[in-house]
């Protein structure tokens, strides 16, 4: 939809025809604006919808605004229609004739009903105007204005309507099968927070839905500095809060199917890790037993029992697997499954510290061997005071109650005796013979 040119002098033929020739082609484009405009998807789902809010105040005024510019548009067309009847008078036109034109083409020759909304506002303090004459010009600027609006109030309702309920319709069947799923695996409303989750959606959606078709401009993000008809985008915030509010319940179902599909396996690996915790526990009770009969003079930390809270825990979970209470199985098999193997780990540090003391005569008893292997290779196992040494820290380690402490200093005082012995022998200084430290 163009705009004409700006009023000048009178015009001449070619002007005249020039002038024409442009507003006929301006005329078409016109009519098939509004024809499209009349025929837009948009406007007739605007006509036919209950609307509220923002959208109804606006489809109001653009429903006034396409019947000013259908009233518009008809005084263009007759004026244009006149214009041309007045040019086809003659072929030579008169100086008169061409003045008139001029007039007519250029002047506030078209008088219209006087409206608010497509003219500038009537005085306040004088008198009401019924009517205003306007030039082709200030016309088609009106038009253009109007159009614009309307195209802009049609399309972006449209755009909205085009975007979010479908999008809301394919999350709901979504939700559907996910409640449906929910149903099956005991995630229910008012006995698991999922269930409450989707309960909480469901109505969300509906009434996004109920708001998106009322009144579609309140979710319309304009884009900043456009002004083409339409500029912008659906505002999707809602419907992507409960997208991902639905994404976190189908991954809690999902963790409640695979508890369901192993529960049995896990269940069995619990009662296997627990049975492993108690054997330890029992293992390192008897070598307490054994180290508190076979060391002396040591600190062994005592050894607590199985604690009957797991036990009391895995019975739970088993009457939920036999009732097929996957909702509730699904957090207690993770809390057990971590709280077992803690339990193992303390049982396997608990019969570590009971056997300790054993470890260290172990390792006492295969240095002290050691050492007399090493002294028997170099043809000193008969020294006198190794073999006493030797015998001295055997019968330590080899006694029971052991005394560690004392069997330990028993064992540095031959492997002592034993490095001089091996240790290479340094002549003495100014003589040939040899020389063998004080033991």
């Amino acid at each position: 939809m163009g705009v004409a040119g700006p009023p000048g002098p009178v015009m001449d033929r070619d002007e005249v025809d020039r002038a024409l020739a442009r507003l006929g082609a301006e005329h078409e484009a016109i009519e098939t604006s509004l024809f499209a405009l009349q025929d837009h998807a948009g406007r007739r789902l605007l006509e036919g919808a209950e609307l509220t809010g923002t959208t109804r105040e606006r489809w109001a005024e653009t429903e006034r605004s396409i019947t000013l510019l259908w009233t518009y548009f008809d005084a263009y067309a007759d004026a244009l229609r006149a214009v041309r009847e007045l040019r086809a008078r003659r072929r030579w036109p008169s100086a008169q004739d061409l003045a008139e034109l001029t007039e007519r083409l250029r002047g506030e020759s078209i008088t219209v009903a006087d409206a608010a909304n497509g003219g500038p506002p009537a005085s306040l303090t004088g008198p009401a105007r019924m009517s205003e004459r306007l030039s082709l010009d200030t016309l088609v600027t009106r038009m253009n204005q109007l159009y614009a609006r309307s195209l802009d109030m049609v399309v972006t309702a449209d755009a909205v309507w085009s975007a979010l309920p479908a999008r809301i319709d394919l999350l709901s069947a979504e939700l559907q099968r996910t409640r449906s799923l929910a149903h099956s695996v005991g995630v229910r409303p008012g006995e698991h927070p999922s269930g409450d989750d989707l309960e909480r959606i469901t109505r969300t959606l509906t009434a996004l839905r109920a708001e998106v078709i009322s009144d579609p401009l309140a979710f319309w993000v304009p884009a900043p500095g456009s002004s083409a008809p339409g500029g912008g985008r659906p505002d999707t915030e809602r419907y992507d809060r409960e997208a991902r509010a639905l994404d976190e319940v189908r991954r809690e179902i999902d963790a409640v199917l695979t508890v369901r599909q192993d529960a049995e396996t896990r269940l069995l690996k619990l009662r296997d890790v627990l049975s492993r915790a108690d054997r330890t526990l029992a293992e390192a009770r008897t070598a307490r037993g054994e180290v508190l009969a076979k060391i002396a003079a040591t600190e062994v930390p005592a050894v607590s029992g199985p604690p009957t809270v797991l036990q009391e825990e895995l019975a739970r979970a088993s009457e939920y697997r036999r009732h097929a209470q996957w909702h509730r199985l699904s957090p207690l098999l993770e809390a057990l499954e971590e709280k077992a193997e803690d339990e193992l780990l303390r049982a396997r540090e608990s019969l570590t510290a009971v056997t300790a003391p054993l470890a260290v005569r172990a390792e006492l008893r295969g240095r002290l061997d050691a050492y007399k292997a090493k002294v028997a290779r170099h043809g000193l196992a008969e020294d006198p005071l190794l073999v006493e040494r030797y015998d001295a820290a055997r019968r330590m380690l080899w006694s029971a109650p052991c005394d560690l402490r004392v069997a330990e200093s028993a064992v540095l005082r031959y492997q002592q005796a034993a490095a001089e012995l091996l240790a290479p022998r340094v002549p003495p200084q100014g003589g040939r013979g040899e020389h063998r430290g004080n033991t």
